[in-house]
């Protein structure tokens, strides 16, 4: 046979094992709902439930025990910032505690009888805060605003006691040394600019073995053989058939990825600046490598529902391993290692620096680097347990 035949004979080989993977995707209900509703439907929902980016009007409760003008003053204050909202004035601390267990309150602010003793008499006065740490937003809004209004009554105080002449002098009195604070690839400070585009990514490779996990267990429990793949091909061209799947879910989330970081970041407004040929540089890998570590995962599970425990398991350590939740730095250095296993960990970490730093091709070389050797990793892997299943799949047919 000719090298022509040769490649003719591969293509329709290949294109075989795609048409079978495509129909086997659309009659299966489970894997429709992975690999299409869900990365279509659930960026959305979460995208508006962070919309808001910030949380304001946070409830607290407050404790005054001072009963003076300095601590009312400190109190109204806090009211007018845009951030807390005073809600109720407890008698003691066990009552301001009943609230917030009452969630009627997300915090207190706890003012002590000395409060303005100790501030007429130019000592350190302190106010306590509590709050409630089940939502970090929650406590940063508090405790933020209780520094933020602590400084200026300082402030105030400070001016008032270097009887200056000038307003000039009472600026430099209550500033010295004047800081401009900008945040970094986040002006707004918002939770959805910061955590949403990992998110995004994290969807594109959970989603995606999820539905080819799908459907090798359908494959499992349909076929007593326990076969993954058709018969139609040659043992010898396991390539086209690990091509032909790869090419199904490779057509499908062509559209999911591009759907998920370039229409749904400008839905809801968040930042997006990197280039369209830089996307594709760093998509076009990283599908490469979630559908390959999808199929070399799938031929480790037995059962439908186990890849769904395994995925599901496993999706908020990956967050935490990108270092975008917690910092890189902090994260232990066999946990590190166990990253690099994910095409997540460097996906989400070239497309937050790409897409939010303004960072070119070169500063995210490292990451697509380890993107492509991944593909080649994972695309060996899932040649060879797809080998190992067909030649399992021929013994159990001579046996039979």
């Amino acid at each position: 046979m000719s090298i022509f035949h040769k490649i003719i004979q591969a293509v329709n080989d290949a294109a075989f094992i795609w048409r079978q993977e495509l129909k086997q995707v659309l009659r299966d209900e489970g894997v429709l709902m992975f690999c299409i509703i869900v990365p279509l439907a659930y960026p959305l929902l979460y995208s508006w439930v962070y919309n808001n980016e910030t949380i304001h009007e946070v409830p607290v409760v407050v404790v005054d025990l001072s009963h003076s003008h300095q601590s009312r003053q400190f109190i109204r204050m806090c009211d007018a910032s845009p951030d807390v909202q005073v809600v109720s004035h407890a008698v003691d601390l066990d009552e301001a505690k009943s609230l917030v267990s009452r969630q009627v309150a997300k915090g207190i602010y706890y003012i002590p009888e000395d409060f303005a003793i100790k501030l007429n008499r130019m000592e350190q006065a302190t106010v306590s805060v509590y709050c409630d740490m089940a939502l970090m937003l929650t406590y940063k809004a508090i405790y933020q605003t209780a520094m933020t209004v602590s400084t200026k009554m300082g402030s105030a105080l400070q001016v008032a006691l270097a009887g200056n002449y000038t307003a000039r002098e009472d600026v430099i009195t209550a500033s010295p040394l004047e800081v401009e604070e900008v945040s970094m690839f986040n002006p707004q400070g918002g939770y959805g600019t910061s955590v949403l585009p990992a998110v995004l990514m994290l969807i594109i490779q959970q989603t995606l073995a999820l539905g080819i996990g799908l459907a090798a267990g359908t494959a499992r429990e349909t076929n007593p053989c326990g076969d993954l793949v058709p018969a139609h091909p040659a043992y010898s061209g396991i390539y086209r058939i690990v091509g032909g799947k790869a090419l199904c879910y490779f057509m499908v989330y062509a559209v999911m990825g591009t759907y998920l970081v370039t229409v749904v970041p400008r839905m809801f407004d968040f930042l997006q600046i990197a280039p369209w040929q830089s996307l594709l540089a760093l998509m076009l890998p990283y599908l490469l490598a979630c559908i390959f570590f999808g199929m070399t995962v799938s031929c480790l599970v037995r059962y439908r529902e186990n890849v769904i425990l395994l995925m599901v398991f496993i999706s908020l350590p990956l967050l935490f391993m990108t270092g975008v939740s917690w910092p890189q730095s902090s994260i232990p250095g066999a946990w590190q290692g166990v990253s690099w296993l994910f095409p997540s960990t460097f996906g989400v970490r070239a497309y937050l620096r790409l897409n939010s730093m303004g960072a070119s091709i070169g500063d995210v070389a490292f990451e697509l680097r380890c993107l492509w050797i991944q593909v080649a990793f994972y695309f060996g892997m899932a040649c060879l347990v797809y080998g190992h299943q067909l030649r399992e799949s021929r013994r159990h047919n001579l046996a039979a």
